[in-house]
Order: C-alpha cells, then sequence, then structure tokens
C-alpha cells in the first residue's frame, strides 16, 4: 500500500513539473529578410522580427534570405531591473 502510494505521489509530482515547465510559445511567419549565425531576421507586415537562434534552434529545410519561414519562439528575460516604489504618500506635518 505504502508503495502504491509513493507511486502515485511520485507520478503527479512529474506531470506537475511537465505541465509548470516551459513558457508559453508564439510564432511569427515572413519572408526571411537577413540571416546570421545569432539572428533570423524576418518581415511580418511592415515590421522587420529580429530573433535570436541558438546552436540548439532545430531547423528543418533550406534555411536562405527570401525563404518564407515560421519560427516558434519564447520570450525570455534578459534582465530585470526592479525599482522601489515612490512612496504615494508624503509626510503630513
Amino acid at each position: 500500500m505504502k508503495r502504491t502510494l509513493l507511486l502515485v505521489c511520485a507520478v503527479l509530482l512529474v506531470a506537475s513539473l511537465a505541465f509548470a515547465g516551459a513558457p508559453k510559445t508564439y510564432q511569427v511567419t515572413g519572408p526571411v529578410l537577413e540571416l546570421k549565425d545569432d539572428v533570423i531576421v524576418v518581415e511580418k507586415g511592415k515590421d522587420k522580427w529580429e530573433i535570436a537562434r541558438g546552436k540548439d534552434t532545430k531547423v528543418t529545410g533550406d534555411l536562405k534570405v527570401g525563404s518564407k519561414v515560421t519560427i516558434e519562439y519564447r520570450m525570455t528575460a534578459a534582465t530585470v531591473e526592479v525599482k522601489d516604489a515612490k512612496a504615494k504618500e508624503t509626510k503630513k506635518k
């Protein structure tokens, strides 16, 4: 009985970690304007989107300037600067 309960708890823990793990993914589709080792520039409407890529980025097909691509990406914070909130109330004399 203890062993079954322990197994059920372990399965629930692993499942909860799997669902809470990665942030939401987004995608952008358009023609490639520029290609570098670490950046892909895609045109979406009138905007240029710079999407970073690393050595682990999976690419299927022949990626080159002019190709129409759909890129799936996640937003990741590079830095976070916390500023103290100013006192909303001033001291009354």
